[in-house]
């Protein structure tokens, strides 16, 4: 049976081969990393030793590309509606799939984009899909992960629809899935406090995208109540989502064999979350 694969965004300062050593340190069957700084456009490039070891360092400690979730650069937006800056961040993220394809890695968690209240919500979608299509046609074995939103501000893929209406316009359907977070749920008004209300959300999920699409989650619970639109993670059960949607999680097929990722605030916290989970998978709570 497929296992379910359960980790953090670990740190990777001083080098991406650094990552999956701070993964294991917590007991993670999964991870995400950057494989950059985040908050900066440049980055040296991966130099060959640097590779072999991040691949040496998986290798070792059990993680295959099926469990690892890097995500790309905050500063990137593939839906902005000036020519230069979205050119300047289709650089950007074509940079990072590459980078993912040098470490042999399989997936690129990216936030859609913005249409920054200067163009339609149809148009940004439109540059959004366009921008992929550019980047996975120039790459190879990396599918574009599309993480949900909170509907922050002016960013799209808070719905859905909005999902759907992305991947419906990607050329190659085969390399582009979805990051389902949480935190970003229950912020965008999707209820998540019981089972029944879970069963509920992700049917429409299967309904309007497809499981077959689902790359991994971010497992968060949510400082913000149910539908404010504000991208406030907690620690689990310590928010306003509660411990029954990380049970129900953990207790169905559908979540397994994709890396289910923390990003909770409290990181002295994560072997613990880690513990939790795994043992709701083993059926007890």
């Amino acid at each position: 049976m497929t296992p379910y694969f359960v980790g953090a965004h670990v740190s990777a300062a001083g080098g991406v081969h650094n990552a999956p050593l701070n993964a294991a340190r917590i007991g993670a069957t999964a991870f995400a990393l950057f494989t950059k700084n985040q908050r900066r456009w440049a980055a040296k490039p991966l130099d060959a030793d640097t590779v072999a070891r991040f691949r040496d360092n998986c290798q070792k400690h059990g993680f295959s590309a099926q469990q690892i979730l890097p995500h790309d650069s905050y500063l990137i937006n593939l839906g902005h509606p000036e020519p230069e800056a979205r050119a300047k961040s289709q650089a950007a993220f074509l940079d990072e799939m590459q980078r993912c394809q040098q470490l042999g890695l399989c997936y690129l968690n990216l936030h859609p984009g913005s249409h920054l209240r200067k163009i339609s919500e149809a148009q940004c979608i439109e540059l959004i899909a366009d921008s992929i299509n550019q980047a996975l046609r120039q790459t190879e074995g990396v599918t574009a992960v599309l993480e949900n939103t909170a509907g922050q501000g002016s960013n799209l893929g808070y719905s859905f629809e909005q999902l759907a209406q992305i991947i419906a316009q990607v050329e190659d359907r085969s390399r582009v899935g979805v990051c389902l977070d949480t935190c970003h749920l229950y912020a965008a008004g999707y209820a998540l406090n019981t089972a029944a209300e879970c069963a509920a959300v992700f049917a429409e999920f299967e309904r309007i995208v497809g499981f077959d699409y689902l790359c991994g989650m971010h497992l968060n619970d949510s400082k913000a109540a149910l539908g404010t639109r504000l991208d406030r993670h907690h620690s689990l059960g310590q928010g306003e989502i509660g411990w029954p949607l990380f049970r129900y999680l953990m207790q169905d097929a559908r979540f397994r064999g994709v890396p289910l990722v923390l990003e909770t605030i409290d990181d002295t916290l994560w072997p613990e979350e880690i513990r939790t989970l795994q043992q709701f998978a083993a059926g007890q709570d």
